[in-house]
């Protein structure tokens, strides 16, 4: 932790982010969707520490449920489009051939596009909502994923254990399990940790731009486009704590995933 004062930075930021989506039935002292319209856009005080919103909503207790949508949909998305970029990367990698140079292709064709601009595209023609808002942000993130999976198996591939295995007719997917993938986790690991801060951002945008998690559900990003945009000078703190807590999450995974790079990466540890 001494050598590391970031990776224990971090790992406190992500400890408080599950634990208060974790126990947010606990943690809120108000009901999220309750309203109070007799102390609309109260100030931070005792009794409600962040403020009320436009209708008398606790804002602390909409940020503590918003953690909860922001973690869910970060993990999700992170997990489907790490999975799938991960089986196309070993498949691309391993086979190469006619397939890999299709895929490739497919793949250069979806990163030339913005990753939020994809994603909005996604969200548009589907429906806004989160869990379309979560297959966006997997789609997102696949092309990246399996470009550092096959990037890796390509490596792994010209190691003399793999070529021996092969010559001794050890079947492919054997190969794969036992020499390729050891290869291979260590980066995705890495890449999937410092996407979860930028699925969370993803996620709090496409919700601030009306396609994501839509009303009434607590969202941090939807926070900010209902009342925090529409009373910023009236009531500048519905703007500072969703967005406060958007920016502490993403520090939290992106130091984190900066962390796992330093401990994985050989020459790091060396110069340490």
């Amino acid at each position: 932790m001494k050598r590391k004062p970031l990776g224990a930075v971090s790992a406190a930021l992500l400890v408080v982010l599950v634990l208060t989506a974790i126990s947010a039935d606990v943690l809120a002292p108000y009901d999220p969707l309750a309203t109070q319209p007799e102390i609309r856009l109260s100030a931070p005080s005792r009794a409600h520490p962040f403020g009320t919103d436009d209708i008398g909503r606790d804002v602390l207790s909409r940020i503590i449920y918003g953690s909860r949508i922001s973690l869910w949909v970060g993990l999700l998305a992170v997990g489907i489009g790490t999975a799938a970029g991960m089986v196309i990367g070993l498949l691309c990698g391993y086979c190469e051939g006619r397939l890999d140079l299709i895929v490739q292709r497919v793949m250069d064709a979806i990163q030339a596009i913005p990753g939020l601009v994809l994603a909005l595209a996604i969200v548009s023609v589907l429906k806004p909502s989160t869990t379309n808002a979560m297959l966006a942000i997997a789609i997102v993130i696949i092309p990246g994923n399996s470009r550092i999976v096959r990037g890796a198996v390509l490596s792994a591939k010209q190691n003399r254990y793999v070529e021996a295995a092969q010559a001794l007719g050890c079947r492919h997917p054997r190969i794969i399990t036992t020499h390729i993938l050891p290869n291979v986790t260590a980066p995705i690991l890495v890449i999937a940790s410092i996407w979860l801060g930028n699925a969370i951002l993803i996620e709090a945008t496409l919700s601030f731009l009306g396609v994501g998690t839509q009303p009434p559900t607590p969202s941090w990003g939807l926070m900010l486009s209902s009342t925090g945009r529409a009373f910023m000078e009236q009531a500048p703190w519905l703007a500072i704590f969703p967005g406060l807590a958007i920016s502490l999450a993403v520090l939290g995974f992106n130091l984190f995933g900066d962390t796992l790079r330093d401990a994985w990466d050989p020459k790091l540890r060396r110069q340490g």
